[in-house]
């Protein structure tokens, strides 16, 4: 029986797109973490090592979260100390590799596709254990991201980056899962690359262009879901992908849901939550451990994890909110929210814009859009948004800002920052 090959996930690099949120890899999605999610669906699949690429910051906090995995799989922590792209993490697991003519496979961890994927490579590689396979998803509408240039047989012969909606040499686009036969033979061609001096941090992709003219490279084409982490508003489609695995109403025996709260299709209510008269949960729903849905309010197509009070009237709608969110007679919409954030009484997140376009923000200085109608606002952790403030469509509040009573805020606000609009009260006498 053929050996399967050395499970490698990529969680390291720099996170600074995802601003205000912190490292994607340990945002939880239900019970687990994403991290600690993957893994038990990589296990299932039959792995039972792996390697898991870090960065300085999130090693020790990935070495802790990894011990919950169990007996069953192996895990290994290497640590890339810089961000100097894909190349340079996959050259650091190499201290942690014993033995050099394994195959290798790579992943990433904010990757989120069907188990189907996966189970094909695998089947492709047990048939012929001397090729490399890369997985390419079938797109009929254009992705700025590397299109595979394939032949009849299969066999790929490049790939090209971002070639335009009329350039494309097929619709198989690139996703970070390979499966090379020789693990030693891979970093050979990557440390080549790194020593050519070439400018850019694709050194990875060159390493494969340089060994696609050695050895055979084949496409497993994958046309299932595709759900990738790499901005702050894909935590709503992360949370839909996890959303859409709840089959049924999942109830937890100590959890209180009153006679006259409603709960609607696929809903989970986790342990010790408390659902209110006259509120209603509308699946596909995720209600956290210990969280309060107050009366007359409503929570639909979102996740609200653990400790939260979803207040008397509040909506909460098709957003993420995570652990100990507070929320009273407000509008969630489309938003994500990290830890702690505070959100009074009559806010708002506004989702709409008004010519109901495509919905931008900003990244590191540039004006991104988002691919969705509907966005509300990213707020960090330990944010305080006074009441009857709004946010506009697209808006980032940093962690630990405060925003003011009343403040409709339009642009983007940075971490610890006080934002608030400066009000001059009047108070006249009746006969003046």
């Amino acid at each position: 029986m053929t050996q399967l090959p050395l499970l490698t996930i990529l969680a390291g690099g720099a996170s600074s797109r995802m601003w205000p949120l912190r490292e994607k890899s340990l945002l939880r999605f239900g019970d687990e973490p994403l991290l600690l999610s993957q893994l038990r669906r990589y296990e299932s699949l039959g792995f039972h090592e792996a390697i898991i690429v870090a960065n300085p910051t999130s090693a020790d906090d990935i070495r802790t979260l990894v011990a919950e995995a169990g007996d069953d799989i192996r895990v290994q922590v290497a640590v890339q100390e810089t961000p100097q792209g894909m190349g340079d993490a996959i050259l650091q697991t190499a201290p942690l590799v014993t033995d050099s003519s394994r195959a290798i496979y790579i992943t990433q961890v904010h990757d989120v596709v069907d188990d189907s994927l996966h189970v094909d490579i695998l089947q492709r590689y047990r048939a012929n254990p001397q090729a490399t396979y890369i997985a390419g998803i079938d797109m009929a509408d254009y992705f700025p991201g590397g299109y595979l240039i394939v032949d009849d047989a299969g066999t790929i012969s490049g790939i090209v980056e971002k070639p335009g909606a009329h350039n494309r040499p097929s619709n198989l686009v690139n996703i970070v899962a390979h499966l090379h036969a020789s693990v030693g033979q891979l970093y050979e061609a990557i440390q080549a690359e790194y020593a050519s001096d070439a400018p850019g941090d694709d050194h990875y992709e060159r390493a494969m262009d340089a060994l696609m003219k050695q050895i055979r490279y084949e496409v497993v084409p994958y046309r299932g879901r595709w759900d990738a982490l790499k901005y702050p508003w894909h935590v709503l489609s992360i949370m839909d992908a996890f959303l859409a695995r709840i089959q049924g109403q999942d109830v937890a025996p100590d959890a209180f849901v009153a006679p006259t709260a409603s709960l609607v299709g696929d809903v989970v209510i986790s342990s010790g939550a408390k659902i209110f008269p006259g509120a209603a949960i509308v699946g596909p729903a995720y209600i956290g451990r210990g969280t309060i849905v107050g009366n007359n309010a409503l929570v639909r197509h979102s996740m609200v994890l653990d400790q939260c009070n979803v207040g008397y009237t509040t909506e909460v709608a098709r957003s993420y909110v995570a652990d100990g969110c507070q929320m009273h007679a407000c509008r969630v919409l489309d938003s994500v929210f990290a830890q702690n954030v505070n959100f009074s009484a009559g806010c708002t997140t506004a989702n709409l814009r008004i010519d109901k376009g495509d919905v931008p923000s900003m990244i590191k200085g540039q004006r991104i859009y988002s691919g969705r109608d509907k966005l509300g606002a990213i707020i960090g952790e330990d944010a305080f948004i006074s009441v009857d403030a709004m946010t506009m469509p697209g808006v980032k509040i940093g962690a630990k800002a405060v925003v003011g009573p009343g403040t409709h805020v339009h642009l983007d606000v940075n971490d610890g920052q006080r934002v608030y609009i400066k009000q001059e009260l009047v108070i006249r006498d009746p006969d003046e």
